[in-house]
């Protein structure tokens, strides 16, 4: 994981995050970010997912997983698509937007699972540190580390995201998967 960011850093990021938010529940432009405003560590290339809640349940989630942009436009772009682009949920509408609670995960870069067998998967994941990322061919999902609080036993967790996949629950245990785990340093509003 790079160096933690200083609190100062997490409150410019949700800040940018709020914005947007704001920017796309009421169909105004996005704030056009000035990089001499902001740390090097926030203008180098980052991973990040933006998360909504309302009193605690999801209102919308997306991410990315590679840092191919700066970490300031990756979470100013993910919190816009996070309020109007998750397909499991109607954009964000004006009203909501002061009971919405905002959560940026910034990700450090993924790393390969070796293993051999299923039941050697269950020993190499670390419940409550990694994320993880299963995929086979053109299929791909992800679960950030926060999810094992609803998920805390490895095969279950492992279950749920071959259905995130599109697959069956036990499809992890019948093929070998590619298998890569990642960490977060998360911060919320």
């Amino acid at each position: 994981m790079p160096a933690k960011l200083s609190l100062n850093e997490q409150a410019q990021l949700l800040t940018i995050a709020r914005d947007a938010v704001n920017a796309t529940a009421r169909n105004q432009p996005l704030t056009r970010l000035d990089p001499e405003k902001y740390s090097h560590v926030l203008t180098a290339n980052g991973a990040s997912f933006v998360t909504l809640t309302i009193s605690g349940i999801l209102r919308g989630c997306i991410g990315t997983l590679e840092a191919y942009q700066p970490l300031i436009v990756d979470v100013q772009k993910r919190a816009l698509q996070a309020a109007s682009q998750d397909p499991r949920f109607h954009p964000v509408t004006p009203e909501e937007l002061a009971q919405i609670k905002i959560e940026v995960s910034r990700l450090s870069a993924p790393e390969p699972v070796d293993y051999d067998h299923p039941q050697e998967l269950l020993t190499l994941l670390i419940p409550g540190e990694d994320g993880v990322i299963i995929s086979e061919g053109h299929r791909r999902a992800t679960f950030l580390p926060q999810v094992w609080e609803d998920l805390p036993d490895t095969k279950q967790f492992l279950s749920q995201l071959c259905r995130k996949m599109g697959c069956s629950p036990d499809f992890w245990e019948q093929k070998k998967l590619d298998v890569a785990r990642y960490h977060v340093e998360e911060f919320s509003e």
